[in-house]
């Protein structure tokens, strides 16, 4: 049988995204670039993420426009029963209803889970949550960086000669849309096997909880609070910037044999022989003995000197760029990660991190105006 080979994996999927901020709008944005109808659902303002710059592109902020693209937006007041009944009749004829809504607002005005998927058995209910679905804090409301501190993620990010430091970006708002995304594929394969929809919950604070995760097992195992890295790891010797003439250069030499290539590079093909320096195990515990070492021969020379040397050697290894430095990169034009949708503006945006066929996950879609599809979608 011949396919479509234009056809997306999610086409023909319907779905309704009451989503807000970041982690709704990004599950609903996966979705969409994998082709499935997402209608957005806004409060008649519209979602606070609009207002959430500078900078602003046709009016809206360029978080929102990233997190947007490809939706209809129509506009709901759950306290307008007739509103909120259309709403429903809408979600009854959808594959997949997501939000992302405060925890005590669904059941107030009965859009929360048990009732719909009791009432719509195919419905798959994807209900992204603040700190999780039970336990004395599900109704507590949270941002990323309140999840960021409750988690434990403040306290192993950063310099260790600093304070404790935010994670750059919003991972978990993004990794929680990711999670919410995996749930409701999951849930999609299961109802194509027996017929019956799915409640999925997730929530901010379990995928920190997630990334915090490495850190539990080995406080559980010592009884020590890990200490930051600043660039380095936890558990590898050496594993991290080095500073050069003209800047930092990441070195990853992940095992023995690449250590051994790495000290070849340096031009101490001894140190592996060494005992204090042989393993990993034996490297950590004489790191602040073998970093100041391997830094004092490496800012002698150029990034551009020992990325020759590394690559010929085959260790692992990358500059540490700055934005602008990252989108000169050959190889981010080669992917095609970013587009230009809105003519007449530079403003680039992301398709998602996959392909499939050969073809990258996204499209050149714009962000929906407030309620530019009611009556329409």
């Amino acid at each position: 049988m011949k396919t479509d080979a234009s056809k997306k994996p999610l086409d023909g999927i319907k779905v309704v995204e009451f989503g807000q901020n970041l982690a709704g709008p990004y599950c609903g944005l996966i979705l969409a670039f994998l082709g499935a109808e997402v209608v957005k659902v806004e409060r008649p303002e519209g979602d606070d993420a609009r207002k959430w710059g500078p900078p602003f592109l046709e009016g809206d902020a360029l978080g929102f426009i990233a997190l947007n693209r490809g939706k209809k937006s129509i506009t709901c007041d759950l306290a307008d029963k007739t509103q909120r009944d259309a709403l429903v009749e809408r979600i009854g004829k959808a594959d997949i209803f997501l939000h992302n809504l405060r925890a005590d607002v669904p059941a107030k005005f009965g859009i929360d889970g048990p009732a719909l998927t009791k009432r719509f058995p195919q419905l798959i209910y994807a209900d992204l949550g603040a700190f999780g679905h039970k336990g004395p804090w599900k109704e507590r409301p949270g941002y990323e960086p309140i999840i960021q501190a409750v988690a434990g993620l403040f306290s192993v990010n950063g310099d260790p000669s600093g304070p404790e430091s935010r994670i750059g970006v919003s991972i978990i708002d993004l990794s929680t849309g990711m999670w919410t995304a995996i749930g409701i594929l999951a849930a999609l394969a299961k109802r194509h096997a027996t017929g019956l929809g799915s409640l999925v919950n997730t929530s901010l604070f379990e995928s920190g909880l997630m990334w915090a995760s490495n850190h539990v097992a080995g406080y559980s195992v010592t009884g020590k609070m890990p200490a930051r890295q600043g660039s380095g790891h936890p558990s590898l010797t050496p594993y991290q910037a080095f500073r050069c003439t003209d800047g930092l250069l990441m070195v990853c030499p992940g095992n023995d044999r690449l250590w051994r290539k790495f000290a070849d590079v340096l031009g101490h093909p001894e140190w592996p022989d060494e005992a204090r320096f042989r393993r990993n195990a034996d490297r950590m515990v004489q790191r602040d003995v073998l970093l100041p070492m391997i830094e004092a021969i490496m800012e002698k020379e150029s990034r551009a000197h020992w990325s020759a040397k590394l690559d010929a050697a085959g260790v692992p290894h990358g500059p540490m760029n700055s934005i602008p430095q990252v989108m000169d990169l050959a190889q981010v034009a080669a992917l095609g990660m970013f587009s230009r949708p809105y003519d007449g503006s530079a403003a680039q945006f992301h398709g998602l991190p996959v392909s499939i066929d050969g073809e990258r996950a996204g499209h050149d879609g714009k962000a929906p105006r407030i309620g530019e599809h009611n009556g329409k979608a």
